[in-house]
């Protein structure tokens, strides 16, 4: 969780990092444990691999095929979750919904499970659940048709646990070999080989650089002949136009994307790349074939700032949208491909919000977005 304090102002030094006046200005909180239309790229095979995010409906690959500008819309939803940062969130092909677990919010760790249809949020309430948590890592796993939860912190330790989601409830997995607990993680499904692929952290002893595959059954730890540095609160989503992990920055003052092949890691070397931050959001859309990186968390000069500009990954560089609107500046929520309506959804996360007379307060957001 990152905590803030009110009357803050713009910090130029983070503004000229990713400008657009999205971002604000305030002492350094504490982390626990811390449109450009790209055309259709996905191809049939490349559809047929992505159980990750499921396949575009005639529909939306016609809306498509219009090359329509993207931009993001705020959405009116009666009834959604409670204002949150550091929730897990994926998308659940099996029965076309987003699902969303847990999270913080006023001091206490959230363990509610909400899913999402396009419209409207709905609260489960399965017969289990896993114990109330933050910063957990969560995937959609193709292969079982079942949503992977993984660690994340109680606040007062790092877990180390799996529950698998399987549209109707969670169960808890016991696989021969775990990772070590850890908080800010990141996770993603690799289709190519049909696993879901973590990477990094913050656990007991430090900040990790490990990388662990689940293969539905157990966990095995990689050994990669090249690997990025350890890092926490790293982004990370499986690129089908590619069939490679892409994973972008994390704590702290790095700004290098990686992708995973299956195999081994690359450092990519693109020509434009956004400045570095940790706790931002990244999903790939397969409406346009790009992954969408938006917000996160930086450091300016001793200051820590948010960060609102959407950023899209086309396998070889990143290009900086400048979309007619766009959520505030924020860090620490969750986006996820809806692959029923064909839009990116980004929901909650932590920044700021201007108050009456001018100035800016610390909040916790309840907003649903939507990019395409």
């Amino acid at each position: 969780m990152i905590s803030a304090v009110p009357g803050v102002r713009v910090d130029p030094v983070c503004q000229g990092a990713d400008a657009g006046g999205q971002v604000r200005r305030t002492s350094i909180g504490r982390v626990l444990g811390s449109g450009r239309w790209r055309g259709l790229r996905v191809g049939a095979a490349a559809l047929a691999a992505l159980g990750v995010v499921g396949v575009l409906s005639p529909a939306v690959a016609s809306a498509s095929a219009q090359q329509q500008p993207l931009s993001w819309t705020k959405l009116t939803t009666p009834v959604r979750p409670f204002a949150r940062e550091g929730q897990s969130m994926a998308y659940d092909g099996a029965t076309g919904s987003v699902v969303l677990f847990g999270g913080a919010a006023s001091g206490c760790c959230l363990g509610d499970t909400w899913t999402w249809n396009g419209t409207t949020w709905t609260e489960q309430h399965p017969a289990t659940s896993p114990p109330a948590r933050t910063l957990a890592a969560m995937a959609y796993d193709a292969a079982t048709g079942t949503v992977v939860l993984f660690g994340g912190t109680n606040r007062h330790d790092d877990l180390g646990d799996t529950w698998i989601w399987d549209g109707t409830t969670w169960t808890e997995q016991h696989p021969a070999t775990s990772p070590p607990a850890r908080s800010q993680a990141t996770m993603a499904y690799d289709a190519a080989t049909g696993t879901v692929v973590l990477f990094g952290g913050e656990g007991r002893l430090g900040t990790l650089g490990d990388t662990w595959t689940w293969n539905g059954t157990t966990w095995t730890e990689q050994h990669p002949a090249t690997s990025p540095p350890a890092r926490s609160s790293a982004t990370m989503a499986y690129d089908a136009a590619t069939g490679t992990v892409v994973l972008f920055s994390g704590q702290f003052k790095l700004d290098d994307t990686w992708t995973w092949d299956g195999t081994t890691w690359t450092k990519q070397t693109p020509a434009t790349s956004p400045p570095g931050r940790y706790l931002a959001y990244m999903a790939y859309d397969a409406a346009t074939g790009t992954v969408v990186l938006y917000g996160g968390a930086a450091r300016g000069t001793g200051n820590l700032c948010y960060l609102g500009r959407t950023w899209t990954w086309d396998g070889t560089t990143w290009t900086a949208q400048t979309p007619a609107a766009h959520p505030s500046a924020r860090a620490e929520g969750a986006m996820v491909y809806d692959a029923a309506t064909g839009t990116v959804v980004l929901f909650g996360g932590s920044g700021y919000a201007t108050t009456r007379c001018g100035g800016s307060r610390a909040v916790l957001f309840e907003q649903t977005w939507t990019w395409g």
